[in-house]
């Protein structure tokens, strides 16, 4: 039987589809502790260089729409990685990250936003819309953990690079920088606000 490897953390699977006999294939080849060990600090870099991760399920999904799926979160600047459960809880304590056990039971994948984290929230949010074998069950942003509700909203900012980033960087700041941006004149504020009256009104004016 001809097998491909999906990603890092990910063996030997039927071609054509991915889903519960994907997960027992991997769980049944042995790895070394070395191996494991690799796998762990692999996980460990895509966290610590993520902007935001939105962890999902996966049952069924063909390879063909998984490389769909990794298509459009490339294309945000992310990738996007089947993990195994275990390996992947020790690298998330390991980073710092509080961790929902529950969010890493069954077949779990974990896209990882290098640098557009609502791109890459769209990308997989829009996706599992169209795929129910794709299910978000949490997500992180900026290290903290944040609800599936949380990362359809982050998925919904405008994608205009300006209005992105200011938004962004209110949601992701400590308190601190929140309240020097605050302080700011107006006008940056005014800019997002003047984005959205805009974008709201387009369809009516259609």
């Amino acid at each position: 039987m001809q097998s491909h490897r999906l990603s890092a953390g990910v063996f030997s699977l039927p071609a054509g589809w991915i889903g519960n006999s994907a997960r027992k294939e991997d769980d049944s080849l042995a790895i070394s502790k070395a191996k494991k060990q690799e796998l762990v600090a692999q996980y460990r870099d895509w966290i610590e260089r993520s902007q935001a991760l939105v962890v999902t399920t996966y049952i069924g999904l063909s390879v063909p729409e998984l490389e769909t799926l990794r298509r459009e979160v490339r294309s945000a600047g992310g990738e996007f990685h089947v993990l195994k459960n275990t390996l992947a809880r020790r690298a998330f304590r390991d980073a710092g990250l509080e961790i929902e056990t529950e969010h890493f039971l069954g077949d779990t994948a974990v896209a990882f936003a290098f640098e557009d984290a609502p791109g890459v929230a769209k990308a997989v949010v829009d996706f599992a819309k169209e795929a129910e074998a794709v299910r978000v069950k949490a997500g992180y942003l900026d290290k903290r953990l944040v609800s599936a509700d949380e990362i359809e909203a982050l998925a919904k900012v405008p994608p205009l690079p300006v209005v992105r980033g200011q938004l962004l960087g209110v949601i992701m700041a400590p308190a601190s920088k929140l309240v020097r941006t605050l302080a700011e004149p107006g006008r940056q504020i005014a800019a997002v606000l003047d984005a959205y009256a805009k974008k709201d009104a387009a369809p009516e004016a259609a």
